[in-house]
Parts: C-alpha cells; sequence; structure tokens
C-alpha cells in the first residue's frame, strides 16, 4: 500500500527500514558521488528515497529529478525491463530520470556532475 501525503510522493512505509540500510552501504560510486558533490549541491538531495514502490539512489525534489547508479544488474534483460518500468512511473510523477554506469562516476566523474548540472533550468525553483 502506497501512503500519500500532501509534501511528499506516494511511497511505500515498508521500504524505508531497507533505505536506511541502504544508505549506510552505499556503493563505492553511490558515496564518491555523494560525498563529492550531492551532499552540497545547490538544491537538497535525498539518498535512498522510497518513492512509490521503489527506492531511488538520490532524488532532488525542488529539480524534480531521479539520479540513478547502475551496477552490473542493470544491464541484463529482466534488469533493462524493471528499470524501463521505473522510469515510465516515475516519469508518470513529472519526475526527469537520470542514469549513470559504476563506472562513469568512478572514471568519468567531471562529465558526471556537468550532465547533473545541465538538468539546472535557466531560472531554476
Amino acid at each position: 500500500m502506497l501512503n500519500e501525503t500532501d509534501f511528499h510522493l506516494p511511497y511505500n512505509s515498508a521500504l524505508i527500514s531497507r533505505a536506511k540500510e541502504l544508505r549506510k552501504n552505499m556503493t563505492s560510486a553511490e558515496k564518491k558521488l555523494w560525498h563529492q558533490y550531492l551532499r552540497t549541491f545547490k538544491f537538497k538531495v535525498y539518498r535512498q528515497r522510497p518513492i512509490d514502490y521503489f527506492i531511488i539512489d538520490f532524488y532532488c525534489p525542488s529539480l524534480k529529478l531521479v539520479i540513478e547508479v547502475d551496477g552490473d544488474s542493470h544491464y541484463t534483460d529482466e534488469g533493462k525491463d524493471y528499470d524501463q518500468e521505473r522510469t515510465q512511473r516515475l516519469e508518470g510523477y513529472g519526475i526527469k530520470v537520470i542514469r549513470f554506469t559504476n563506472q562513469q562516476i568512478l572514471e568519468d566523474f567531471k562529465s558526471v556532475c556537468e550532465e547533473i548540472e545541465r538538468m539546472i533550468p535557466p531560472s531554476p525553483p
């Protein structure tokens, strides 16, 4: 069952404990993106945020932006189908989803940050 409030997108409260666990055990790519960039981003960013029936890697409500960090499981046929369905559901809430691979973050960090910066509209909220 999804909880709905005036302040948040609907979410499954059963995911809260798992999200907390994921926050404590981020991948090396997630840690790098968080500690070296998103933690001090111009807009508030949440880590491991439950939205709908998913746990989102990073969510910036001001920009309605989801940033996903994809490891190997995302490249199987099943993983691709799941990600496509997930993206469509999130886009249904008016959210833009961008994805980066672990490798992009660990090896081409500057380009990743530049791409996120391009998501900020000329007249930010």
